[in-house]
C-alpha cells in the first residue's frame, strides 16, 4: 500500500477512536438509565437513539448537515460563538462516526447492565451506598465486559462508516478521506488492485473487532463454574 493509503488508514483509526471515546460516557449513562430506570418518554428516547442503526446512513448525514451546517441551528452557534467550522473538516468525520456507532455502544451496554443481578445493587444500597457509588462499585464492574464489547463494536462500525461521512465531511485528500471513502474512490478511478488491498485491511480490522467483541461478551468461564458448582475459580 502506498504512503497515502497508510495516511488514510491512520486517519481513520484516529478519528474512529476519538468518536467512540467521546460517545462512551453518554452511551453508558443512557444504557444504564434504560436498563435500571422507568420514566416517561423512555421508549421515545430509546427509539431516537437507535434510529441511526436502521435509517439510511445518507439520511442521517443529511440531518447532520442541516443541523451542523453554518446556517444550521447548532452549526451557527458553534461558528458564531467559538469559531468552530464542523462541516467538511475532520470534526465532521468524528461527528458522523460517533452518531452512526452510538446505537451499537448503547444497546450492547444496556444488555450488559440488564444481566447484572439487581440484588447485588440492593445489598450495596442497604449498606448506605448512594446511586453513583453503586454504579461505580457494583454495576459497572460487573458489566464492564459487555461495555467493553460495545466499545469495540462501535469502533468497528466507525471504521466502516461511509454514507453519513461522505455527506458531511466530503472527500478532501489528507483532511477528511477515510478508509471506506478511499475504497469507493479507488473503485471509481478503476484502481481495483488498490481497492482490493484497502478492502482486505478493512476486512481484517472488522474480523479482529468482531472476535474481540465476542470474547468480551462471552460469560467468564471461571465465574460460570463458581456459580454452578460453588467451586472457587
Amino acid at each position: 500500500m502506498n504512503p497515502d493509503g497508510w495516511q488514510v488508514l491512520r486517519f481513520t483509526l484516529e478519528t474512529a477512536f476519538i468518536a467512540v471515546a467521546l460517545i462512551t460516557p453518554l452511551g453508558v449513562w443512557l444504557a444504564w438509565l434504560l436498563a435500571r430506570r422507568e420514566w416517561r418518554g423512555k421508549a421515545l428516547v430509546e427509539t431516537v437513539a437507535t434510529l441511526p442503526l436502521v435509517m439510511p446512513p445518507v439520511a442521517t448525514g443529511l440531518i447532520l448537515l442541516k443541523l451542523f451546517g453554518r446556517r444550521g441551528p447548532i452549526g451557527s452557534i458553534l461558528e458564531g460563538r467559538f469559531g468552530w467550522d464542523v462541516i467538511f473538516t475532520w470534526k465532521a468525520v468524528v461527528l458522523a462516526m460517533g452518531v452512526m456507532s452510538f446505537p451499537l455502544l448503547m444497546r450492547t451496554a444496556r444488555t450488559a447492565f440488564e444481566l447484572v443481578d439487581p440484588r447485588l445493587e440492593q445489598v450495596a444500597r442497604s449498606l448506605g451506598a448512594g446511586p453513583w457509588r453503586v454504579f461505580w462499585t457494583v454495576t459497572l464492574p460487573l458489566g464492564k465486559r459487555g461495555v467493553s464489547a460495545g466499545f469495540v463494536l462501535a469502533f468497528a462500525r466507525a471504521l466502516g462508516e461511509f454514507g453519513a461521512t461522505v455527506l458531511v465531511a466530503g472527500n478532501i485528500p489528507g483532511r477528511t478521506t477515510t478508509l471506506a471513502v478511499d475504497i469507493f474512490q479507488m473503485i471509481e478511478l478503476g484502481k481495483d488492485d488498490e481497492a482490493a488491498r484497502l478492502m482486505g485491511i478493512s476486512l481484517f480490522l472488522a474480523f479482529l473487532a468482531i472476535g474481540a467483541a465476542g470474547f468480551l461478551s462471552a460469560p467468564h468461564k471461571g465465574k460460570k463454574r463458581w456459580e454452578t458448582t460453588g467451586e472457587n475459580p
